[in-house]
């Protein structure tokens, strides 16, 4: 938003405000860089007589006219991103002509040209608020209205908003006019507009009394081949009776597309029946499981907004996580029981806890209810505390008032404030009626605080080995002293025939610094004792030494996935932490990847493993480590069943870190098929993955990245290309990259694609190393005059965190100290900043252990 709107100016403009309705007319055919765009919007005023003002992004303003009076287009104030409202009457109508900019940034209404058939596409991001950028409109969630839309396009394009056009009609000169009729009453951001000469596959959803839900899938016309709509249907038909059997409600809009469009910023959002998706979804090659698995979650956890975010809206992004947690919570539930990725909460463990614990961890760590105090904070609060954290948080609480008590409230939620606009404070009031819970200090302990707890077992044993006492401890860091109440389980697990299974489980409230575990007392003590078995609460774990090293001697035996995806997860906490050598964890992973069958968790294990070496290994081991890595992967690579998830995941995890000669000829003959592995086909995108690795190991160059473009010259083949080049291991071709980065011209994926090529160095640290001072020479420029999605990416991803050296925590406390940036920017800044004092100290015990 241009002119960062406050939570005070919203509720100000919210008190004064009742909107009735908006009629928006688009013009998509005036050229290239700019849209016409006409907006009548009649709304209420409580004090007549009194002033406001409506939001208008970029725009060239034409015409503005309130009540029949005309008011002077030179009073738009583009900086702000506002036209003043004076003189405001009891009922109101506004007209506002304008001719606004398409976006190259992905943010409000984005142009993309198709380089296989330069075709145009177009589609909207709005969400935090960014509507204002293609019409205007009053832009904060709680000025809900009913939109109505017509379109002028070619005649040949798809147009698709939140409803289903009413008409159609040609125009004459290759345009059509598509008239859209209004719909419920929504909130700005989760409004859309996708066009363009989209292929589109229609089906329906049957409800069993014959009712249906028209559905539709998209994707641009040069990626159809690669569509898979009869899976996306299936999912999408799966969540449909799920959500609509828990809560009770059927999907309150008319129809449901999914778009997969171009040069999307975020993984999907949730506009009312038009749901956009990054177009990645869309499989060009083979991919394994985890990614379809990650998929169907998205597609679910979009789904679970329309009636969590769309039906009912949050008030102010205070309340964005609830928003997000909600949908991950219940599509995590939905794929559990209702898809075939039966074994989704052991993901949910091993990848989106992961996110939440690194998140709570760092300074900037916040209440998962947020203080949001403007449109800037929220933008950078789309992180791991909002989604995962809150989610974790969210299966805590179901644990503790009883599953259908918080279905039902959920239920009664619905009921209250359909098409209105909530607090945190009604859900929790329907879950009391329900449960007969006071949930006061359970909000205040998991809600109003921040940061994890940590769990520990703590027991004696007799000369028999039976437990005579048993307590859960409870830890907090000094800094976020609070210790809550956990609903957890106590699993004993044993070595047997057929593997480390369960014995005996006890389901408890811990409660403070110390909690009695009497259950246990007697029972003889197992191999492994795992705090918060199930994953219940939210929490850190540590293992008693006997367990630990049943862990170290065979974490692969564990039987059951998430009991073994828990204990991963400690290890992974105890290195980041420098509680295990980073030498141990990639020895002990090593280890035990052979008995990881959950092929999500292998690929989230060896990525962490990559980043253990690169960032948290002694300098001096890192080439150990990598060629251990490589040696093992090589040899799983060749003894995977042909043609399986697992072969391909080991071969894309060996073009990660190969370093020595065989590994890189080996790579190279993939490449060229010279070499070959039963069962792998060598696609467009593992050539790709492949050839990345050999540019990053100075084995290829640009003729070989041309070579590949010209085999692949689409969006994504451009994309791997820019990255590819970025990635040249020298200082010329950094420099070349760096000046792309700043310069600020490249559209938004190719910008996240030449910034990731750059830094991807780790191996060559000394190449980024005089970018570190040239970092804090821009990003305070960035940060002022790019667009918001644009400039957090570069705060974020070329902050020098791969620069692990106390002059670049110097020169971050140098930089705040000098230039006092803004709230968001200064976290970001603090967060890069803690990512490498964490590197420094792991680096430290790994030393020390060497």
């Amino acid at each position: 938003m241009a002119g960062n709107l406050t939570r005070e100016e919203a509720r100000e403009r919210a008190r004064l405000l009742t909107v009735e309705s908006y009629a928006v007319d688009l013009d998509l055919t005036t050229g290239d860089e700019r849209f016409g765009s006409t907006t009548v919007v009649r709304f209420g005023c409580g004090e007549p007589g009194a002033s406001t003002f409506v939001d208008l992004h970029g725009a060239t303003v034409r015409e503005v006219v309130l009540n029949g009076r005309s008011l002077d287009p030179a009073s738009y104030d583009a900086d702000a991103g506002r036209i003043p409202l004076p003189d405001l009457a009891a009922d109101n109508e506004l007209r506002v002509v304008a001719d606004c900019r398409y976006s190259r940034s992905g943010e409000g209404l984005h142009r993309f040209v198709d380089p296989v058939d330069q075709k145009v596409y177009l589609y909207t991001q709005f969400e935090t608020a960014d509507a204002h950028r293609m019409f205007a409109c009053f832009d904060q969630p709680d000025l809900k209205a009913a939109f109505q839309l017509s379109v002028t396009a070619p005649e040949d394009w798809q147009v698709v908003t939140n409803e289903a056009a009413s008409s159609t009609e040609r125009t004459g000169d290759g345009k059509a006019r598509w008239v859209f009729p209004p719909t419920p009453r929504i909130s700005t951001y989760i409004t859309a507009l996708v066009a363009g000469p989209y292929h589109a596959v229609r089906d329906e959803y049957r409800r069993a009394d014959g009712s249906v839900i028209p559905l539709g899938v998209f994707c641009r016309a040069s990626l159809a081949e690669h569509l898979d709509a009869d899976a996306i249907f299936e999912v999408t038909r799966q969540g449909f009776e799920f959500f609509e059997r828990v809560f009770a409600r059927r999907y309150p809009f008319g129809k449901y597309d999914q778009l997969f469009v171009p040069e999307f910023n975020a993984g999907a959002m949730e506009n009312a029946g038009c749901v956009t998706f990054l177009e990645d979804y869309v499989f060009r090659s083979r991919v394994t499981d985890a990614a379809y698995e990650r998929r169907a979650e998205t597609i679910l956890h979009e789904m679970a907004h329309m009636w969590f975010g769309d039906l009912v809206t949050m008030r102010w992004w205070d309340d964005l996580w609830l928003n997000e947690s909600f949908a991950t919570y219940m599509s995590v539930l939905c794929q559990a029981e209702a898809t075939r990725w039966t074994g989704s909460w052991t993901t949910f463990a091993n990848l989106m806890k992961a996110w939440a614990y690194r998140q709570d961890q760092l300074p900037s760590t916040h209440p998962i209810s947020a203080d949001i105090p403007d449109i800037r904070a929220v933008e950078v609060n789309f992180d791991g505390i909002t989604y995962a954290k809150g989610a974790s948080v969210l299966k805590q609480l179901v644990a503790y008032v009883g599953r259908e008590n918080f279905l039902e409230g959920v239920r009664r939620y619905f009921d209250r404030h359909a098409w209105g606009n909530t607090v945190l404070g009604d859900l929790l009031e329907a879950l009391e009626e329900t449960s007969g819970r006071d949930l006061t200090s359970w909000s205040k302990e998991w809600l109003e605080t921040a940061e994890v707890n940590t769990l520990r077992p703590e027991y004696q044993v007799d000369a028999d080995g039976v437990f005579t006492s048993f307590a859960v401890l409870q830890e907090a860091k000094p800094d976020h002293p609070t210790l809550r109440s956990h609903r957890i389980a106590i699993g004993l697990y044993d070595r047997t025939e057929r593997g480390i299974v369960r014995r005996k489980r006890v389901e408890l409230d811990v409660v403070g610094a110390r909690t009695e575990v009497p259950e246990l007392v007697g029972e003889r003590r197992p191999d492994l004792v795992l705090v918060n078995d199930d994953d219940l609460t939210y929490a850190k774990i540590r293992l008693d030494e006997h367990s630990l090293r049943t862990l170290i001697e065979g974490i692969g035996d564990i039987a059951d996935s998430l009991p073994r995806a828990l204990c991963w997860s400690a290890a992974w906490d105890m290195t980041r932490d420098a509680e295990m050598a980073t030498r141990d964890y990639v020895r002990l992973l090593l280890s035990g990847i052979r008995g990881v069958t959950d092929i999500s968790v292998a690929q989230t294990l060896l990525r962490q493993a990559r980043t253990a070496v690169h960032q948290y290994a002694d300098p001096a081991w890192r080439t150990t480590g990598l060629q251990m890595m490589a040696d093992a992967l090589y040899d799983l690579a060749h003894r995977a069943e042909p043609g399986s998830d697992f072969q391909l995941c080991y071969v894309q995890a060996l073009a990660a870190c190969a370093v020595s000669d065989e590994h890189l000829a080996f790579l190279h003959g993939l490449l060229e098929g010279t070499h070959t592995l039963e069962g792998l086909t060598v696609d467009t995108e593992l050539r790709w993955t492949l050839l990345r690795r050999l540019v990053v190991t100075g084995r290829a160059g640009q003729a070989e990245i041309d070579a590949e473009y010209g085999r692949d010259s689409t969006a994504a083949g451009e994309r791997h290309a820019a990255g590819c080049r970025a990635a040249i291991p020298t200082p010329e071709a950094k420099a070349a990259a760096w000046e792309q980065i700043i310069g600020g011209e490249l559209p938004n994926a190719l910008f996240r694609a030449t910034l990731g090529g750059f830094i991807d160095a780790a191996e060559r640290v000394e190449l980024l190393e005089p970018y570190a001072e040239r970092y804090f020479a821009e990003v305070g420029r960035i940060w002022a005059e790019w667009s918001s999605d644009m400039a957090q990416t570069f705060a974020e991803v070329a902050y020098p965190f791969l620069v692990i050296d106390q002059s670049t925590v110097d020169r971050t406390d140098a930089y705040i100290a000098s230039a006092n940036p803004q709230p968001a920017l200064r976290r970001l800044l603090l967060e890069g900043r803690d990512g490498v004092l964490r590197a420094l100290r792991a680096r430290a015990k790994d030393a020390a252990a060497g």
